[in-house]
């Protein structure tokens, strides 16, 4: 009997709401489709289709294959279960790989189909590191250090590839956006591994914090949002106002900056935060993003 079945597709479902993450959906959609409709200034069938895929497919694929492989440590882990993650039971492992790569399948064709060699690599990558971040044989998430930078990838590559695909001119002020916002997702990675450092060294599972250590790794995400911040001081108006949208997130993190490894734990109440601070952050982002579209009109 197979695990839908057993299951019931509804329950099924459900199931892999929880671990596609819906409350971080919009964090992948929402850089494509700026990032597209900025350059392309118009609405398309291909602003649709990838706004779709990185908002729903892209998401489940990203989470579910991650809960796939870090079975061992989710059971382990007491916040995982609700926005933070599914605990996917062994029967539904298999499905929740086939639902991802299904979900995944016709948008990645017609990408594929309307877009140029470019845009193909920029997309196969984005996928590649969505894959292996969790996957063996890298699993690039137990590698200290490329399990931040990886993670990362798979928030500002959808924006990489909005840009790309709607035939964008690089600049260096573009450029220096792109890394401000890749910095943002090494920092928000850094500090999203500080909880989980007993669950991750009961599992065996090494990363950032398991090899630095909770109170460095905090620092170290501290250190990047700040860069992030000074980098965007840089960029043309009105993005230098971006810099000031750092700031509650340094002030979310500042708490941990001395936490103990056996105490690690208690910065899930500021990732619990985090995950709302981005809602608003990319509301500011988001007047930021139409003043500019205004001012370039």
């Amino acid at each position: 009997m197979s695990a839908a079945s057993s299951l019931g597709v509804g329950a099924l479902a459900r199931r892999l709401l929880v671990s596609s993450r819906p409350v971080s959906w919009v964090n992948t959609a929402y850089p494509f489709a700026a990032a597209y409709l900025l350059t392309a200034r118009e609405i398309d069938v291909a602003l649709v289709a990838g706004t779709l895929f990185f908002l729903v497919p892209y998401n489940l694929a990203m989470y579910g294959i991650n809960d796939v492989f870090d079975y061992e440590s989710d059971v382990r882990n007491p916040r995982k279960g609700g926005v933070h993650g599914a605990v996917l039971e062994r029967r539904l492992h298999r499905p929740t790989l086939w639902a991802a790569g299904l979900s995944c399948a016709p948008f990645v064709i017609y990408l594929v189909a309307i877009g140029s060699p470019t845009s193909w690599l920029v997309l196969a990558a984005s996928l590649f590191f969505l894959v292996f971040y969790s996957a063996p044989p890298l699993r690039l998430k137990e590698r200290p250090f490329a399990d931040s930078v990886t993670s990362s990838i798979h928030f500002f590559s959808p924006a990489v590839y909005g840009l790309v695909l709607a035939g964008a001119v690089w600049t260096w002020q573009l450029v220096a956006i792109i890394l401000a916002f890749a910095l943002w997702g090494i920092a928000s990675h850094a500090f999203g591994a500080v909880q989980d450092v007993v669950a991750d060294r009961a599992a065996g599972i090494s990363s950032i914090a398991t090899f630095r250590g909770a109170a460095w790794t905090a620092r170290f995400a501290l250190a990047c949002y700040t860069l992030a911040g000074v980098i965007m001081l840089g960029t043309e108006w009105p993005g230098p106002l971006a810099a000031f949208v750092t700031l509650p997130y340094l002030v979310t993190v500042w708490p941990y900056r001395s936490i103990a490894d056996e105490n690690a734990a208690a910065a899930t109440r500021g990732w619990r935060r985090f995950l709302w601070l981005n809602q608003v952050a990319g509301f500011l982002i988001t007047l930021l993003l139409i003043w500019y579209a205004v001012l370039t009109d």
